[in-house]
């Protein structure tokens, strides 16, 4: 789904820049709690501690992280914040965040 793409590659689809800090895509490993966003992307870097990129990203789409789905980050573990708990659409789901930085976000800014 995301494979060859690279992070100016998504900024430039959402209409931004990389200096565009409201536009720009980051990995929801990097999301703090509180974050909302929408999934641009699902872009496994390589194999992690010997489960193929592939799979990872297997799990994730079976999981809800399509692009377009709404995410939030609900809560960060105590140690190295790792797991941390998203909820994709209505599922809460708890990720590690190696797992979490292959999904692409863009903030999404809620009316007051």
């Amino acid at each position: 789904m995301g494979h060859g793409r690279n992070k100016a590659d998504r900024d430039v689809k959402l209409g931004g820049s990389p200096a565009d800090s409201a536009n720009r895509t980051l990995p929801l490993g990097m999301a703090q709690r509180g974050y909302r966003g929408s999934i641009e992307a699902i872009a496994v870097e390589a194999d992690h501690n010997g489960v193929a990129a592939s799979e990872i990203e297997r799990r994730l789409l079976e999981l809800g992280f399509v692009e377009g789905a709404t995410v939030e980050v609900l809560h960060e573990g105590p140690v190295g914040r790792d797991p941390i708990a998203v909820r994709v659409n209505n599922t809460t789901i708890a990720l590690r965040r190696r797992e979490a930085m292959a999904v692409f976000v863009t903030s999404i800014f809620l009316a007051a």
